[in-house]
């Protein structure tokens, strides 16, 4: 079961942990919109220290203008579900 559904409006985590992420920099905090619910696929965070723990992934549509200030395209990750939560 995943924690977001298609058209979910979500924020990247402001968290900035040690060792090895796959959450860019440039997208933590910032509020985008699920697009897609992609499969379940282990979580590089932990595989890097040998933890074997798959998770949903979510396409998620930023504005580019939220990212970077300006901008009339957007981009879209896929992030893991950790990586995410509710926007307000």
């Amino acid at each position: 079961m995943t924690k977001f559904a298609a058209g979910s409006r979500v924020r990247a985590q402001v968290a900035d942990p040690d060792g090895h992420t796959r959450l860019p920099r440039y997208a933590r905090g910032h509020t985008g919109e699920v697009v897609e619910v992609r499969a379940a696929w282990q979580l590089p965070d932990e595989a890097v220290r040998g933890v074997f723990r798959a998770e949903p992934v979510y396409a998620v549509r930023f504005n580019a203008a939220e990212l970077w200030g300006s901008g009339s395209h957007s981009v879209i990750l896929d992030l893991w579900e950790s990586y995410l939560e509710e926007a307000p």
